[in-house]
């Protein structure tokens, strides 16, 4: 652990004394952590073994409101971290993750939320020979989010200040591969900022109360990824899912949604052949339809060209009963220009994620 710490600061002295005079606007920060693996799971039971730590070395780029999303959103901060956890673990091993994140403020700026998305590599996943206790982690690459809400102070000595708070930390892959019953570590956190400027830009100030909406406009959407079931060794399958819906846009920030899914996930092909012939108590012919119908309504919110979309759906048609009838949508979408978009987004069954979908979609 003294490692790492002594390689992020020496990273930091190096960066900053690299660094012109010239204004960034942007900040690092540095938090150590140290909490529990919650026990989501009585499964993963033995893989709790001690208080994991670690250490997140982020980089912050302020917003002054040159933007007018910048001013409705009150200024928030966007950048990029890094994270090294140890599980305390041996089965489970250490996590590498990198994020994208942004950073809100509340209550004069001194309380930050921050929500960061990305990828996690881990050292000492499922094996089936040499590691078969690990059911968390059935691939070295993992999805990862962590949220952090901490009471800050900038500049409390020059241009150093002090943060604390809480973090949540998640690792999953969706079902990618199999086990995959993943891990979450609510942690306490304390840590250094430092802004690189001598002194901040000012805020700007001149939003228009004027009102904004929309009609009512179509979207079609395509996602795909693999994805596999809960049993190991079944193989990975290609899925495929059509979207069609309906969006009103509210306001700048806000749009409500109604609409419809038609799911094709290969991967309950083999699950329905697999409980055919090992369950036959269960009356399955093998010949059921693999293919769902859902209905679904959702909320969108604007954050830039980005957006963050929440759905909960139910199956409409659904001739094979997997993980109950409703379903949630939660991700990411990337707008290119005005009717293009691309989007991540995370299909679950409650706290049980299904697939990670990668999509690409037209609003007209």
């Amino acid at each position: 652990m003294k490692y790492w710490l002594t390689s992020l600061l020496c990273a930091i002295g190096l960066f900053l004394a690299s660094q012109e005079k010239s204004s960034t606007d942007s900040y690092f920060d540095l938090n150590y952590f140290s909490g529990n693996i919650v026990l989501h799971n009585n499964d993963i039971l033995h893989l709790i073994s001690g208080h994991p730590e670690g250490v997140i070395l982020s980089w912050n780029k302020k917003t002054f409101g040159t933007k007018d999303w910048q001013q409705r959103f009150n200024y928030p901060d966007y950048g990029a971290s890094f994270s090294y956890q140890d599980l305390k673990n041996n089965i489970l091993g250490n996590n590498f993750g990198l994020y994208a994140h942004y950073n809100f403020y509340f209550f004069n700026r001194h309380l930050m939320l921050r929500i960061g998305q990305g990828i996690a590599y881990t050292t000492n996943p499922y094996d089936r020979f040499e590691n078969h206790r690990n059911i968390a982690f059935g691939s070295r690459l993992l999805s990862s989010t962590y949220l952090m809400i901490n009471y800050k102070k900038e500049r409390l000595f020059d241009r150093f200040g002090l943060q604390a708070g809480f973090s949540l930390i998640h690792y999953s892959n969706a079902n990618v591969k199999a086990p995959n019953t993943s891990i979450n570590t609510i942690a306490f956190n304390l840590g250094l900022n430092y802004n690189i400027d001598e002194r901040d830009s000012e805020y700007i100030d001149n939003l228009s109360d004027e009102k904004f909406t929309e009609s009512i406009k179509y979207n079609l959407a395509f996602r795909t990824g693999i994805n596999q079931s809960d049993i190991i060794g079944s193989g990975q399958f290609p899925f495929y899912v059509l979207s069609a819906y309906a969006d009103k846009r509210l306001n700048h920030v806000s749009a409500i949604q109604l609409g419809a899914d038609v799911f094709f996930s290969n991967f309950l092909k083999e699950l329905i052949y697999f409980r055919s012939v090992s369950f036959p108590e269960e009356n399955l012919s093998g010949d059921e339809d693999f293919k769902r119908v859902g209905v679904f309504v959702g909320h969108e919110l604007f954050i830039n060209k980005m957006s963050l979309e929440t759905q909960l759906g139910y199956y409409v048609y659904y001739p094979f009963d997997f993980e109950g009838r409703t379903y949630i949508r939660i991700g990411l979408k990337r707008y290119f220009g005005k009717k293009v978009f691309g989007a991540i987004t995370l299909k679950s069954h409650g706290a049980k994620a299904e697939a990670v979908e990668f999509g690409l979609g037209v609003r007209l």
